[in-house]
C-alpha cells in the first residue's frame, strides 16, 4: 500500500512538473515570439500625420505650400500629399534656386521615415531648430533652396501596416514600389523573394510611381533623396548593378556621403552604390530610374535606422525605434544631415547644373508611354481646387497610338512600292 501511493505520489509530482515547465516554456515561447506592436506614443497615425502637416501650412502661408496629387489605375486609387518650400512663395518656379526633392514612407512599415518629414518640415517652417546651428545661418541656406517633401508615398500601404500587418512593404496591390521604376524593370536575381519584391505588371503600373515621376519630370530637381529604414546606409546609384557612377558630378556625390559619414553617422553608415553595398541587386528602383532618366545630378537613398538584433518576424521594432531616447536620436541626427545638405549643396554644384545635361523631356529620354502616364494625373490644390485632366485610359491611348504608328508605315511601303513599279516601267524602254 505504501509502496502504491508512493509511485502514485512520484507520478503527480512529474505531471505536475510537466505541467508547470510546459506553462513556463511556453509562456516564454510567446513572449519571444510576439511581434512588437505600434507605439501610438511615438508615431503618428497616417491621418493624424497628414493632419498635422496641413495643419502647419496653414500656420505658415509665406513659406509653405501643399497639394493632393490623385490618380487611379484598373479602379485602384491612390493619393500622394506633397508640401513645397521656399522662403518667399512668389519664388517657389525661380529657376535660380537649388530645387531639392525628397520621398518618405516608399515603404509602408517604416514609420520612422515619416516621422523625419514632419521633423524637417517643422525645422523649415521655423517652428523647431536644430541645435547645433544659429538663426542667421539657417536662413542663409534656406533662401537658396526650394524643397519639395513628400511624407508618405504609399499611404495605402501604411494603413495596411496600422490595421496590424506589420510587416507589410507594399502597397495594397501587393507591388513594391520601389520595384516599379522603368529602369532595368522586371529583372529577377537568383534571391528574388515574389512577396516581397513584386515589381507589378509594367513599369509604372502603380498609380503611387505615375505620381511620382510625374512630379520629378515637373519639377526637375538637383537633388533626389528616397528615405528609407532598415540599416544605418548612405546610398548612391546604381541598385540594378554593382558599380557606381563615373564623372566629376559622381565623385563629388561619395564626398558628400563620406562627409555625412563623419559628421552624422560617426562612420557608422554604410556607403557606396545600393547594388554594391547590401549584397543584392534592386532592379526597378526609384533612385536609378531618377539618375539614369530624370537626370537628377545627385540621386540617394537613405537608410536611416535598423535593428539587426530584432526578430525577422518583429517587423516594427526591425524598421522603427521603440523607446524615446532612440526616437529622438535619430530623428535629431538624420534632420540635421538633411541641413548638412542644403549647406553644401552650392559648392557640390551649379544651380544651372541640369540645363546643360537637358533642356525638355526628350531629352531625359521619356518616352511616349511615359509622357502620357506621367502628366494624366489629377492633381487638387491646397483649397481644393481640381485641374482638369484628360479622363482616357492609357492602354487604350498606347493602342491607338502603336495601331497608327503600324498604319503609317504601311501605307509609306504600298507608296513607295507603286512609285518603284512605276519607274521601273518608264526606265526600262530607254535603258535598251
Amino acid at each position: 500500500m505504501d509502496v502504491r501511493f508512493s509511485l502514485c505520489c512520484l507520478l503527480l509530482s512529474i505531471l505536475a512538473s510537466f505541467r508547470c515547465f510546459s506553462v513556463v516554456y511556453g509562456d516564454a515561447n510567446l513572449t519571444k515570439s510576439s511581434p512588437t506592436p505600434i507605439n501610438r506614443d511615438l508615431y503618428h497615425s497616417s491621418s493624424d500625420l497628414i493632419e498635422e502637416i496641413k495643419s502647419m501650412v496653414h500656420r505658415h502661408p509665406d513659406k509653405l505650400t501643399i497639394e493632393t496629387m490623385k490618380t487611379a489605375n484598373k479602379g485602384y486609387e491612390a493619393e500622394i500629399t506633397v508640401v513645397t518650400y521656399c522662403r518667399s512663395r512668389k519664388e517657389s518656379d525661380d529657376r535660380s534656386k537649388f530645387r531639392i526633392l525628397l520621398s518618405f514612407g516608399q515603404h509602408g512599415r517604416e514609420l520612422i521615415t515619416t516621422e523625419l518629414a514632419l521633423r524637417i518640415l517643422s525645422i523649415l517652417s521655423e517652428e523647431q531648430f536644430l541645435p547645433k546651428m544659429n538663426r542667421a545661418t539657417l536662413d542663409s541656406i534656406l533662401d537658396k533652396v526650394t524643397v519639395k517633401v513628400v511624407p508618405m508615398e504609399n499611404l495605402n500601404g501604411r494603413k495596411l501596416v496600422e490595421a496590424g500587418d506589420l510587416c507589410e512593404r507594399r502597397n495594397v496591390k501587393g507591388v513594391d514600389l520601389n520595384r516599379n521604376w522603368g529602369v532595368d524593370w522586371g529583372k529577377k536575381e537568383k534571391d528574388y523573394d515574389p512577396y516581397e519584391e513584386n515589381p507589378g505588371s509594367a513599369p509604372f503600373s502603380e498609380p503611387e510611381t505615375q505620381i511620382m515621376r510625374k512630379l520629378a519630370i515637373s519639377f526637375d530637381p538637383h537633388i533626389w533623396v528616397n528615405v528609407h529604414s532598415g540599416m544605418e546606409a548612405l546610398f548612391m546609384p546604381y541598385d540594378h548593378k554593382n558599380v557606381t557612377p563615373e564623372g566629376l558630378t559622381a565623385h563629388r556625390m561619395k564626398l558628400l556621403l563620406e562627409e555625412l559619414n563623419k559628421v552624422h553617422c560617426h562612420k557608422r553608415c554604410m556607403i557606396g552604390s545600393g547594388g554594391g553595398s547590401v549584397g543584392y541587386l534592386a532592379h526597378g528602383t526609384a533612385t536609378d530610374y531618377m539618375y539614369d532618366i530624370v537626370k537628377v545630378p545627385m540621386a540617394f537613398t537613405f537608410e536611416i535606422y535598423g535593428d539587426g538584433t530584432a526578430s525577422p518576424k518583429d517587423c516594427f521594432k526591425m524598421f522603427n525605434p521603440v523607446e524615446l531616447t532612440t526616437f529622438r536620436r535619430v530623428l535629431n541626427g538624420w534632420a540635421s544631415a538633411f541641413f548638412t545638405i542644403f549647406k553644401l549643396l552650392p559648392d557640390q554644384l551649379d544651380v544651372h547644373s541640369k540645363a546643360a545635361a537637358a533642356t525638355s523631356n526628350l531629352d531625359k529620354s521619356v518616352s511616349m508611354d511615359e509622357y502620357l502616364d506621367g502628366y494624366l494625373v489629377e492633381r487638387r490644390s491646397r483649397r481644393g481646387k481640381k485641374m482638369e485632366v484628360i479622363e482616357v485610359g492609357m492602354q487604350e491611348i498606347r493602342t491607338y497610338f502603336r495601331l497608327f504608328l503600324l498604319s503609317s508605315v504601311l501605307l509609306l511601303f504600298m507608296f513607295c512600292s507603286r512609285i518603284s513599279k512605276g519607274s521601273r516601267q518608264i526606265v526600262s524602254p530607254m535603258s535598251l
